[in-house]
């Protein structure tokens, strides 16, 4: 019997190693990446999703900024400062 249980373990294992050296071609086959590669373009979406957080609400501000005073603005642009207007 042990040489039957030996014969049985000996092909479980070849089995493994078969199956285990297919399933490394098909997942090579569809370029799957690697956990480092995704867990290091996730980071960056992260840091890029916080900057366009902070850029949407930087815009957010100035446009308020400039719904507040679009008569200054307007009075400021048209006053000729800074030019001389002679000459």
């Amino acid at each position: 019997m042990n040489d039957a249980a030996g014969v049985a373990q000996g092909v479980r294992r070849e089995f493994d190693t078969m199956l285990r050296h297919q399933a490394e071609r098909i997942l090579g086959d569809l370029d799957v990446v690697k956990r480092e590669e995704f867990e290091a373009v996730k980071e960056m979406a992260r840091l890029a999703r916080e900057e366009n957080e902070a850029l949407k609400a930087r815009i957010a501000a100035l446009e308020a900024r400039l719904e507040r005073k679009p008569a200054e603005t307007k009075f400021a642009a048209g006053s000729g400062e800074g030019t001389t207007g002679q000459g």
